[in-house]
């Protein structure tokens, strides 16, 4: 299937096996990068969750119930970044799994090139999902910026 025979003990044979598992590899280091920013965020959101619900306590009406909205807002961007990193983290065990599967592989028969195949395209399915995901919860984000810059212009008396 690779052109290699994991039973032979060539130096070329081994350089090989390692040459086609640093691809995966790399991609599972770009994942774990990726699941940092996410993690990041979620911190950002937490923070901004802890600050409002602070606020919401000594608002007046009307402002505890933007408040509230916020805070909903909030929540449904946790949400969404919580399915990114569920989709990041399974592509980066499907990566591991192909990448074991290069090593276990030593059979070389079909059963070991489709599980390696399904292992690596469902990988990279997931970061594609991922990816999308985060993607919604920046849109998320910066409508939420906007939202509170409307909130405040609101707030500020119109200059003669």
């Amino acid at each position: 299937m690779f052109g290699f025979s994991l039973n032979s003990t060539e130096p070329d044979s081994i350089a090989h096996i390692i040459q086609v598992a640093l691809a995966p590899a790399f991609l599972l280091s770009a994942l774990a990068t990726l699941l940092n920013v996410f993690s990041t965020r979620l911190g950002r959101i937490s923070d901004k969750v802890d600050t409002l619900s602070g606020e919401i306590a000594r608002a007046t009406d009307a402002e505890a119930a933007r408040l509230s909205r916020r805070l909903t807002f909030l929540r449904r961007r946790s949400f969404v970044l919580d399915v990114a990193v569920v989709l990041a983290s399974l592509g980066a065990c499907l990566i591991g799994m192909a990448v074991l599967t290069l090593f276990v592989g030593a059979l070389r028969d079909a059963a070991t090139a489709s599980i390696l195949f399904a292992c690596f395209g469902l990988a990279l399915v997931c970061t594609v999902a991922a990816i999308g995901a985060f993607m919604a919860e920046i849109l998320m984000a910066g409508h939420g910026v906007r939202d509170e810059v409307e909130h405040q212009q609101d707030k500020v008396p119109a200059q003669p």
